[in-house]
C-alpha cells in the first residue's frame, strides 16, 4: 500500500537518506524516542544537545519507517523544517522554558483540526481535499503561541466515526486504513487512531485527538499510550470539524500523565466563538502539571461498579481481570478508598451493540457552520447531504463498502439542536446517566471519581460530557484469544494487545484526575513493559551525526554555546 501523495512528496523533499550501519549505534546521551517525555527533550533542547531541527528530522524519518504499513500520518507540515529552525534561533536569542515548555517541541493534530498553512484538513475524505479555512483554528492557534511545531496531521475514522452507524475504525478514503503497532492487523480503535499510533510509537512528542463517544478513550486503551478527554467547554471546538455539538472534546494522547498535562494547559481555556467554553468555572486555568505529584490519591474515596463491568460492552474491555484487581491494590496502597459495588442503574444504557451505544442521543450535526467558513471549498459543499452525495459519487470514497448509514439516518430525521425531539432525547440522557446514575453515585458515596477498565468509562463520559483519563495498565496475556473485529478485517483483541485504566469525574474536575492518574502511572509503569511488534529505528543520535558528518567544522549539536 503507497502512502498518500501528500505524504510521499513531503517524505521525499524532507527525509535524509540511511545512514550506514556504522551510525546506528544508540547514544546515551539521547532520550529514545519511543519512550521520551517533554522533560527529556526540553532538557536535551535547552543543553544544546540537539535541535528542534534535529527533532523533526527525526521524526519525519521514524514515520518514513512505518507509516506505509500503519499508515497513521497523513500528512506533514512542509513547513515543519521551517518552523523548527525559527524555534532554534528563538532559543539562541533566548526564551524562558518554564514559561514556553511546549517551545521547538513538534506535535501532530487530528485531520479534523484546522491550520490555515499548506495543510489539508480533511477528516479523511476527498470531499474536503484542498479546502481552505480563514485562519488557524483556536486549538492550533494556541499550541503555536506556546512554540509547538505542528509537524502534521494525523489519521482518524473517516469523519471522527460519523458516517458509517457501525465503523471501520481507523479507516480514512484519504488516509488508509490505520492499524496498530501491537499485534498484526490491530484494530487501533477510532476515531483518533492515528494520534493513538503516533504517540505510542514516537512518531512525534505528542498528538491532539478529538473525543465524542470515545475516540481518544479507546485509542489511547489500544495503544499503550494516556488518553485524556477533557469536560466539553474546557477546550475550544472553533473549527474543528463537528460530529455532536454537545458530546466534541479536543483532548490529548500522550505517552505520560505529566505530557497530557502540560497538553492541556497549553490549550484549555475560553474561546468567544465556542460559547460551550463560558461554562468554565475558573478565571484561571488549574495548573494541571503542578497537580501531577506523588500523593495524588492519598485521601480520596474512589468507585467501583461491578455491575458496569459485568457488561459485554466492549471485548477488549479486560482481557485480564487480574490486572484489574491488582491496580485497586496499587490504589489502596496510595492512601485512597476504593468503595467497591458501586450500583450504577443506568446498565441498560450497556446493552445493544458498543457503537450504538456510544451515538446519544441522535447525532447534533453543525458541520454545516463549518463548511460556511471555507474560504475555499473546490467541491462546494454546504451540507451533510452535500457531503452524503459527494460520498456516494466518488469511487474514491469506497461506498457503499463504507457506508453511510449514519449521514442516511440523520438526513431521514432530520433531527438537530434547534429540535425538540432532539432536546428532550438530551434531557432524558442527562438524567439517566447522571442523577441516575454516574452523578447521583458520586453524591450518595462522596466519592471523588469512579475507576474502570477503559471502555467501562466511554459511555456516562460521552453522555455527560465529563472528563476522564486512561492510562496503560497492562497487556492481554499470551494465551488469550484473538477476537475479530466487527467490521473490515482487522483483530479487536489479541496477545499483547494493551489495554488502560481510567479515572472518571464530574464536570472539570481536570485537575483532581491528573493528580490521581499521575500517582496511579508513578505506582505502576508498566508502559514501557508493553512492546510494539513493529517500531521505528531512527533516533536522534542518528541525525545529529548525520548533520555532523555533514558539516564536520560544526559543533555538533552544540551551536548555542
Amino acid at each position: 500500500m503507497k502512502p498518500p501523495r501528500a505524504l510521499a512528496t513531503a517524505l521525499q523533499v524532507l527525509s535524509f537518506a540511511s545512514l550506514s550501519q556504522s551510525l546506528l549505534t544508540a547514544d546515551e546521551d539521547f532520550p529514545p524516542l519511543l519512550d521520551a517525555t517533554l522533560t527529556d527533550l526540553r532538557l536535551g533542547l535547552d543543553n544544546n544537545l540537539f535541535t528542534s531541527v534535529d527533532l523533526v528530522n527525526a521524526y519525519i524519518d521514524r514515520i518514513s519507517e512505518v507509516n506505509h504499513v500503519l499508515r497513521a500520518v497523513t500528512e506533514i507540515n512542509p513547513d515543519a523544517l521551517s518552523i523548527a529552525s525559527e524555534r532554534d534561533a528563538e532559543r539562541r536569542v533566548g526564551i524562558d522554558p518554564a514559561k514556553q515548555p511546549l517551545h521547538g517541541i513538534p506535535i501532530l493534530l487530528k485531520n479534523n483540526i484546522a491550520t490555515d498553512d499548506e495543510m489539508n484538513n480533511t477528516a479523511g475524505s476527498y470531499a474536503l481535499l484542498g479546502a481552505k479555512v480563514p485562519h488557524d483554528s483556536t486549538i492550533a492557534s494556541k499550541l503555536r503561541k506556546a512554540g509547538a511545531i505542528i509537524l502534521g496531521k494525523a489519521n482518524l475514522s473517516q469523519w471522527a466515526a460519523s458516517r458509517e452507524a457501525v465503523t471501520h475504525e481507523g479507516w480514512s478514503a484519504h488516509g488508509g486504513q490505520a492499524v496498530g503497532a501491537y499485534f498484526p492487523k490491530q484494530n487501533p480503535r477510532g476515531s483518533s487512531s492515528g494520534s493513538g499510533i503516533s504517540t505510542s510509537l514516537g512518531l512525534a512528542w505528542a498528538a491532539v485527538g478529538t473525543d465524542t463517544g470515545g475516540s481518544i478513550l479507546l485509542p489511547a486503551h489500544a495503544n499503550n499510550v494516556v488518553g485524556f478527554r477533557p469536560t466539553v467547554g474546557l477546550t475550544s471546538r472553533y473549527l474543528v470539524i463537528p460530529y455532536s455539538t454537545r458530546q466534541d472534546t479536543v483532548g490529548t494522547l500522550t505517552r505520560t500523565v505529566k505530557d497530557a498535562a502540560y497538553l492541556m494547559q497549553a490549550m484549555a481555556g475560553r474561546d468567544s466563538r465556542d460559547n460551550y467554553t463560558s461554562a468554565i468555572p475558573f478565571d484561571e486555568i488549574p495548573d494541571y502539571v503542578a497537580a501531577c505529584t506523588n500523593s495524588g490519591l492519598k485521601g480520596k474515596r474512589i468507585g467501583v461498579s461491578r455491575n458496569t463491568m459485568a457488561t459485554d460492552i466492549d471485548p477488549s474491555a479486560n482481557t485480564d481481570p487480574e490486572a484489574f484487581e491488582r491496580a485497586l491494590d496499587v490504589i489502596r496502597s496510595a492512601g485512597a478508598e476504593i468503595v467497591d459495588n458501586v450500583d450504577l442503574p443506568c446498565n441498560d444504557f450497556f446493552t445493544g451493540h458498543s457503537k450504538k451505544r456510544r451515538q446519544i442521543p441522535s447525532a447534533n450535526y453543525s458541520m454545516a457552520d463549518y463548511l460556511d467558513l471555507l474560504k475555499e471549498n473546490p467541491n462546494n459543499i454546504t451540507s451533510v447531504r452535500d457531503l452524503r452525495d459527494f460520498t456516494r459519487d466518488d469511487p474514491q470514497e469506497g461506498f457503499p463498502r463504507f457506508d453511510t448509514t449514519a449521514w442516511d439516518t440523520y438526513l431521514k430525521l432530520g433531527i438537530n439542536d434547534t429540535d425538540p425531539t432532539y432536546w428532550s432525547n438530551v434531557t432524558t440522557v442527562t438524567e439517566i446517566l447522571g442523577p441516575l446514575c454516574f452523578t447521583g453515585a458520586l453524591d450518595k458515596y462522596k466519592l471523588d471519581a469512579m475507576v474502570h477498565p477503559t471502555p467501562y468509562s466511554v459511555l456516562m463520559a460521552a453522555g455527560l460530557g465529563f472528563p476522564v483519563v486512561s492510562v496503560p495498565l497492562g497487556r492481554s496475556p499470551d494465551d488469550s484469544p484473538i477476537v475479530p473485529s466487527d467490521r473490515g478485517n482487522l483483530i479487536l483483541s489479541a496477545p499483547n494487545g494493551p489495554f488502560g485504566i481510567a479515572f472518571s469525574g464530574p464536570a472539570f474536575s481536570e485537575e483532581t484526575l491528573f493528580a490521581m492518574a499521575y500517582d496511579f502511572e508513578q505506582r505502576t509503569n508498566v508502559r514501557k513493559a508493553i512492546k510494539p511488534f513493529i517500531s521505528p529505528k531512527t533516533e536522534l543520535s542518528h541525525v545529529v551525526r548525520k548533520r555532523c558528518l555533514r558539516n564536520p567544522k560544526g559543533d555538533c549539536g552544540k551551536e548555542f554555546r
